[in-house]
């Protein structure tokens, strides 16, 4: 008997260490959740202050890679606020929108607006409606680079066009070195690479070639890539991933993939000094954008050729893809949550801390309010 009452005593004591335990990691997972950016600000918002309603099981969503390491951070605040699963693939823009019309998913996520050919297929999904655009994330689009010895880099238009129609081969060109006097540069191959899947990222990308350098960069454009030479890689993760491992690379991708082992380039745009992507100049570029949807799309048209002072070029929005009327009775009510949490002040306030750029006030204001509306 006293065995056993020891025995258990001692069961006893291990489970009380076992939930102190469980504590301190709950508690470490809390200061996870809201860890703070280097800026000092909360990198994901208060559970508190997000709005459930009636939200509720799960949601699919695919699309923009660009906008993943974003969607990630609201994910996890509003699954915790709200037990509402969301499985966002980020398989890159092209395959989003086709889930979307294909009616696969709740919502997708674009860097470039509904074509009005992928409106039109919208209609047989959205039964009483059709897709629009909703500006969510901005940012810039960085051109990051992995050459050694060289640490600021400097790239104009007609440069980047050359070096990514592979007019430009080697990194000593005097192209390049007119740009970056000074620097030693090697006699190294350029090694870029691009986008193997259709993305909004590479839309975007060769938008501001063709807008600043047309006779440079002579392509229709679109989410294809359609250049000749370089080499490829999926997804944003996976372009970056191959420009950091690869002497010589250069790739496009958004800022919040520049991480240990790359650096991105500064744009001469003809401002006093040439500009490098950050939050702060990704939005100075944002904030002149114009709406150009009708009705309740909000899709924006971006200035490419701006030589504002202290304005980066080269940047993207991406857009959240729903019905505005038609939507499926069972996922709206999470989707509309969702959608209301991450337009809504707390949201946006998430994207500077994790290299992004919220959109400006005047345009966000018009989001929250189509997404009041959305049935």
């Amino acid at each position: 008997m006293k065995l056993q009452r020891k025995n258990r005593l001692r069961a006893l004591s291990l489970g009380a260490v076992a939930v102190s335990g469980a504590l301190a990691l709950t508690a470490c997972g809390s200061d996870d959740t809201g860890k703070k950016a280097s800026d000092g600000s909360s990198s994901t918002a208060n559970a508190s202050s997000i709005k459930c309603d009636n939200a509720k099981g799960q949601l699919l969503a695919d699309g923009s890679s660009a906008q993943k390491n974003a969607i990630d951070a609201w994910v996890k605040s509003f699954s915790q606020a709200c037990g509402v699963q969301i499985n966002y693939k980020g398989g890159g823009s092209g395959a989003g929108v086709t889930a979307f019309t294909q009616g696969q998913v709740a919502f997708a996520g674009s860097d470039s607006a509904l074509k009005p050919e992928e409106v039109k297929a919208s209609k047989s999904v959205c039964k009483s409606g059709q897709g629009i655009d909703l500006p969510m994330v901005g940012g810039p689009i960085a051109v990051g680079y992995n050459v050694p010895g060289v640490d600021n880099l400097v790239l104009d238009a007609p440069t980047l066009a050359k070096i990514f129609d592979s007019k430009i081969t080697k990194w000593n060109d005097p192209a390049i070195a007119a740009l970056n006097k000074g620097a030693k540069l090697p006699d190294l191959k350029i090694q870029a690479f691009h986008r193997s899947d259709e993305s909004g990222t590479t839309d975007n990308f060769t938008k501001y070639l063709k807008a600043t350098t047309p006779d440079n960069w002579k392509y229709s454009g679109g989410k294809a890539w359609q250049a000749k030479g370089g080499q490829s890689a999926p997804q944003s993760a996976g372009v970056a991933q191959q420009v950091k491992q690869t002497s010589g690379a250069i790739g496009y991708f958004e800022l919040s993939y520049v991480s240990d082992g790359l650096k991105a380039v500064s744009i001469d745009t003809g401002a006093s000094k040439p500009v490098a992507p950050s939050t702060e100049s990704a939005t100075a570029d944002i904030a002149a954008a114009k709406v150009i949807g009708t009705g309740k799309d909000l899709s924006l048209q971006l200035d490419y050729k701006t030589k504002a002072e202290g304005a980066y070029p080269l940047t993207l929005v991406t857009y959240e893809i729903v019905c505005d009327s038609g939507n499926k009775a069972d996922t709206l009510p999470a989707t509309k949550a969702f959608l209301r949490y991450i337009a809504s002040e707390d949201g946006q306030k998430v994207l500077s801390g994790i290299s992004y750029a919220p959109v400006p006030d005047a345009i966000i204001a018009k989001v929250r309010t189509t997404i009041e509306g959305l049935s």
